[in-house]
């Protein structure tokens, strides 16, 4: 049996991206000028002048059409009015500047909090996904297992299935390897609690660079005669997965960097946890 994750309330609807983009575009705008107050976001000089208003939202907007919809940047561009070439170049400066992950981790807290929880974890559940790649993709591999050639995406999620560190490996990197980035990244962050993964994660070499890092890392069954079986927290990874299918950009992966694939993966979890906050419903006080 699985663990009951009981999440906030949110006011009732069907799953629809496209009815609370613009939620996820206040929360970007938000955190630029958070950044622009605090000096992680400069300002630089050029022949043009910067993006502001409704220029800048739609700009944001089509960020979130390139992830959501799979188009390219030359044909959102044509559609929005906007050189293709500026809303990349904001793209890849955003990344480089770290707001989908700084932006990311604000919601999560939110979220956590809205639920009743701590802010940060005390265990999250590790698991990885093969996606089928372009040639001209950062890195590829052959899983054997799924007959997949591409890339591996390596995550570390919350129960509520809210990842605190991304990494991306090619293919036919065992489980065991592709993880160890992923630790590393929840050790800096101050995470020392409990990673749970499948059977996939056994072995002296993983544990003992867990124990390094102060990271208890746990295999655990989670099937039984060939069919899944949800123990205790770690089927929730398994949704986001499910989530990430959703996003089309993220189904065949094109990207030639690799920071750029894990931008478009925190995007995805950006969109969904703006819808959530802006669906959320105060908790009527008890009598």
């Amino acid at each position: 049996m699985g663990t009951a994750v009981r999440p906030a309330k949110t006011s009732p609807g069907p799953w629809d991206a496209f009815a609370d983009v613009d939620a996820f575009v206040d929360e970007v705008l938000v955190e630029l000028a958070a950044m622009a107050k605090d000096g992680s976001r400069p300002m630089r000089s050029g022949p043009k002048p910067p993006l502001v208003g409704a220029a800048l939202r739609k700009a944001v907007m089509a960020i979130w059409c390139v992830c959501f919809c799979g188009m390219q940047w030359r044909a959102i561009g044509q559609l929005c009015e906007i050189p293709f070439g500026t809303l990349y170049t904001l793209f890849a400066r955003w990344t480089r500047l770290g707001l989908w992950r700084r932006l990311l981790d604000r919601l999560r807290r939110c979220w956590r909090q809205a639920c009743g929880d701590a802010p940060e974890p005390s265990a999250v559940v590790i698991d990885s996904r093969s996606c089928r790649s372009a040639p001209s993709c950062c890195e590829r591999g052959l899983d054997g297992g799924k007959k997949i050639r591409g890339v591996k995406i390596d995550v570390a999620v919350d129960k509520y299935g809210i990842p605190l560190a991304i990494d991306i490996s090619p293919a036919n990197r065992h489980d065991t390897k592709g993880i160890v980035p992923v630790l590393r990244t929840l050790a800096a962050g101050g995470f020392d609690g409990a990673a749970l993964g499948d059977l996939g994660y056994r072995g002296e070499r993983l544990a003992e660079a867990g124990q390094a890092l102060g990271i208890n890392v746990a295999a655990i069954a989670r099937g039984r005669d060939g069919r899944f079986v949800p123990a205790g927290i770690c089927w929730v990874v398994e949704r986001s997965f499910a989530w990430l299918s959703r996003y089309r950009r993220l189904n065949i992966i094109f990207e030639r960097s690799k920071e750029h694939l894990i931008a478009f993966i925190a995007i995805a979890f950006i969109s969904i946890l703006s819808r959530r906050m802006r669906r959320l419903v105060a908790e009527e006080p008890c009598a």
